[in-house]
């Protein structure tokens, strides 16, 4: 029994599809074949019924064609009103229905194209956003605009089909419902004014409204219906862990090129992926040094990949010397059961094409090839010639045939050469290294004319007198050309060259760059500068500030700024991880096309670049290299990220020392003295007039010196608190320092009696800048410090100098030193060293205040330990002496 159950669990995939769809709402869509069916009415009139339940259901949008049936059911149901776009009939409004956030919402037409400044150019866009947001939404769709069917409705209806959605769109939504009638039904409709308006039904009946038509529509309908059905039975009984034979292993795998036949191909393959429910993945290779495609080959070839993705494949780019070999391999890594693959028209006998070549080698692989159309159509249109390129072309070819004939002939009419051949190989590869491979094929033929006819005999004429040279003709020509091709070959792969050794270089000036920012500021101002000197166009770079809002923060050329609109597009790709603005499906009419800076472990901000009205999608050299620019972007800020983020740690686990330092300070400094007052208050208060007056003296003077410790520790924490918040306000006065240094000695020796101190001040000692009490103060924390670790009966020495006009003071013990690795940390908060016992003395703070009230004073405290007796600490006072006019 416990077998049968580890072997009966639920589908972790299909448990993990079900747990990503809480917190969402659900998406229903209403299917039908074509236009008067019955889908709006249908949706209708289950929304009275959830509404008379209680339901709070609302309409966004409805469009009822001037149908008075389902105009009437739409009465008792509130509607949103729609938002004016200058348009008769208004846009459905996204944010009014975010606001609002019923329980049902209505938006009729799912692949309606909104209009212009929109926040999203599709209204199934639109929808996702609000299905995402939690809402219930119920909406129409009619089977001609999935994008997998577009072409095969064209070629069925014989109408082209503007307005599209992405086969995910109904493969992901949680109900699928079918609105079906009989063909005649619906013709019978047509013509009594319940689909459209008189004026348009007969056009209808003359186009789109025709049996077979219709037939072919509703097969389609009802095929995807079942798909759909299918699916959801799938998922239940693998949540369910129900048994099933339901096939798990088929994977399509894709091939495309920039040829013009590889959408056909992409569409074929979605609609096959859909009817075996399959995956699919859908690959473009590239040779090694390859030449670089045209841009309009690029660009299609870019669509395509798009294509692929919105019908739901997985595309990827690979880079093989031999196709055949790596289609193979993707397909035994990828578990691939069948092939698509094209065949282009017009494939030449004598030469093997790819898809027969994989047909032959592909073993239990299954392939299935897409028939191209005409030749002319599968045939890549041709890149347009400038008139500059066609004079280079043609004019390079006859000027340099012409001029390499005029030096063959001066040369032979003073030499006679055998080899006068040669220079024209040079005009050859001259033209294909500068213009091309048709320029080399036309210098190659144009040479074969003139040195037949300048050079062979006989000359002047187009015929040949000895047999070898006919054979020397020929040789010349295949030379030529092969040489000529050899070149044009060599300047493509150098082009590409130079194109790769650009990025190459981009990246690695980036990196640099990077490595050489500190701080998150200096990466964020190196990315937005890079990104422009690397792409041309100015660059804005966002990150989320402390509260999580994101902010602008790098900009490059330093006079850009984002309006509301733009920042609503940045906002919305950091949100949503996906590219938003320019050309996207998100606020596509912004001039900024954002992109989110992702690293592995966090979103980290945006980028964003300035496009131009005119502008196209990026080139796909300039997408790789903004691609590529982000990653080491999101790299660098992780980086500094995580630089940051251990500072602050670092500095939290120094807080956290302070802290415990202070309360050991606390729990030592204020609980000796405290418990010698109180045990002296209360031997007094027991024993009272029993106790000798000797005794009594005693503890009258033991609660007065344990007073004055406290007193002075809450005086340092009040001084050190003052110093830290810059409260600190220090006079500079000119001050006698052979006075304060006596203050200063005579209050330490009545603190600690058995200190002995030496004065020395050097005579005719000048007046230095000053506070006064705040030096008595200093002096004081020295001479305290060097009671504790100067060494029991040794002598401790102050001595004031002037030094090369600067005021010196130095305070010397003879204690055990301090190692030079703890020279400058005596001076922090609450860091003491051991005595001789190995117990620490003091509080730790009178080193620390002492050098902030010098750096109040304008002066400087400094420590050493004398190397020459390796004993004893050294501290040095200097202040500025004061003008002979003060």
């Amino acid at each position: 029994m416990a077998r049968q159950t580890e072997t009966q669990r639920p589908d972790p995939t299909a448990l993990l599809q079900l747990a990503s769809k809480e917190n969402r709402g659900k998406l229903t869509v209403f299917l039908g074949a074509a236009p008067g069916v019955g889908k709006t009415y249908a949706m209708l009139e289950r929304a009275r019924g959830l509404k008379a339940n209680g339901v709070d259901v609302v309409i966004g949008l409805v469009e009822t064609h001037g149908r008075s049936d389902t105009a009437r059911l739409a009465e008792d149901i509130e509607e949103l009103p729609r938002q004016n776009n200058g348009g008769p009939y208004g846009e459905f409004d996204l944010d009014a229905a975010l606001a609002r956030r019923p329980a049902l919402l209505i938006v009729d037409e799912l692949a309606h194209t909104n209009a212009p400044g929109s926040r999203h150019p599709k209204r199934y866009q639109d929808i996702a956003e609000l299905v995402g947001a939690g809402i219930d939404v119920w909406t129409a769709l009619n089977i001609q605009h999935l994008e997998s069917l577009s072409d095969l409705i064209a070629r069925i209806a014989g109408i082209p089909v503007r307005e599209t959605v992405p086969d995910i769109v109904l493969k992901t939504a949680d109900e699928v419902i079918l609105v079906d009638i009989p063909p005649a039904e619906l013709i019978a409709r047509l013509h009594a004014g319940k689909v459209y308006m008189p004026d348009n039904a007969q056009r209808a009946l003359d186009g789109f409204f025709k049996p077979a038509t219709l037939t072919a529509l509703r097969e389609l309908a009802l095929r995807r219906a079942a798909d759909r059905v299918d699916d959801q039975m799938v998922d239940f009984l693998r949540q369910s862990a129900v048994e099933g034979p339901w096939a798990t292993g088929e994977r399509l795998l894709v091939c495309v090129g920039p040829d013009q036949m590889s959408e056909r191909v992409v569409r074929v393959a979605s609609r096959l992926a859909s009817g075996l429910n399959a995956r699919w993945l859908v690959v473009s290779l590239t040779r090694p040094g390859a030449p670089l495609p045209e841009p309009a080959e690029a660009e299609r070839l870019e669509e395509t990949l798009r294509l692929a993705e919105r019908l739901g494949a997985e595309t990827r780019r690979e880079a093989a010397g031999d196709f055949v070999e790596a289609i193979q391999r993707i397909a035994r890594r990828e578990h691939i059961t069948q092939i698509v693959i094209g065949r282009p028209a017009g494939t030449h006998w004598f030469r093997r094409s790819l898809p027969d070549a994989i047909l032959q080698q592909a073993g239990d692989i299954g392939v299935h090839v897409v028939p191209g159309g005409s030749a002319a159509a599968a045939r890549s249109p041709r890149k347009r010639v400038t008139l500059p390129e066609w004079v280079l072309t043609l004019g390079l070819p006859l000027v340099s045939v012409g001029a390499t004939t005029l030096f063959g002939l001066g040369i032979n009419a003073l030499i006679a050469l055998q080899n006068l051949s040669m220079l024209y190989l040079a005009a050859v590869l001259l033209s294909a290294v500068i213009a091309g491979r048709f320029s080399a094929l036309l210098a190659a033929i144009l040479s074969f004319l003139a040195y037949n006819f300048f050079f062979i005999e006989p000359t002047g004429e187009l015929t040949v007198a000895q047999p070898q040279e006919v054979l020397s003709l020929v040789i010349f020509i295949a030379v030529a050309l092969a040489a000529g091709q050899l070149a044009a070959r060599l300047r493509e792969q150098v082009e590409l060259a130079r194109s790769q050794a650009r990025q190459s270089q981009s990246l690695l000036d980036f990196s640099r760059k990077l490595s050489g920012a500190h701080g998150q500021d200096s990466v964020l101002d190196a990315i937005a500068s890079h990104l422009h000197a690397s792409l041309g166009r100015p660059a804005v770079v966002l990150v989320p500030d402390d509260a999580g809002e994101l902010d602008l923060a790098a900009v490059w050329p330093p006079d850009q700024s984002l309006d509301s609109t733009e920042l609503t597009a940045a906002r919305w790709a950091f949100e949503k991880r996906e590219p938003a603005g320019f050309l996207t499906g998100t606020l596509p009419q912004v001039r900024y096309l954002f992109r989110p800076v992702v690293s592995a472990q966090r979103l980290l901000g945006v980028a964003g670049l300035v496009m131009g009205p005119g502008d196209a999608p990026l080139p796909p050299d300039d997408d790789r290299t903004w691609t590529a620019l982000l990653d080491q972007a999101a790299i660098a800020l992780d980086r500094a990220r995580l630089s940051r983020e251990s500072a602050l740690a670092s500095v939290a686990r120094e807080g956290e020392k302070v802290q415990a330092a202070l309360l050991s300070s606390l729990s030592h400094d204020l609980r000796t003295p405290l418990a010698s007052i109180t045990g002296a208050v209360t031997t007094l208060r027991q024993l009272g007039e029993k106790m000798p007056a000797e005794s009594r003296d005693d503890l009258l003077l033991s609660i007065e010196e344990e007073s004055g410790r406290l007193n002075r520790f809450v005086a340092n924490l009040f001084d050190m608190t003052r110093i830290e918040a810059g409260m600190m306000k220090a006079r500079r006065d000119p001050i006698d320092v052979a006075t304060i240094i006596d203050a200063s000695a005579a209050r330490a020796r009545k603190v600690h009696p058995d200190l002995v101190i030496e004065v020395s001040v050097a005579q005719d000692l000048p007046r230095a800048l000053g506070d006064a009490a705040l030096l008595e103060q200093v002096l004081f924390n020295l001479l305290d410090n060097a009671s504790k670790y100067g060494g029991v009966g040794q002598p401790v020495a102050v001595y004031a100098r002037e030094d090369d006009g600067i005021m010196s003071i130095s305070v010397t013990d003879q204690g055990r030193g301090i190692p030079e690795a703890d020279i400058e940390r005596i001076f922090d908060k609450f860091y003491r060293r051991a005595k001789g016992d190995g117990r620490p003395a003091g509080t730790g703070l009178g080193l620390s205040i002492a050098r902030g009230l010098m750096t109040a004073m304008g002066g400087s405290i400094k420590a050493v330990s004398p190397a020459m007796r390796k004993r004893g600490t050294r501290f040095t006072l200097r202040l500025p002496l004061a003008g002979k006019g003060d």
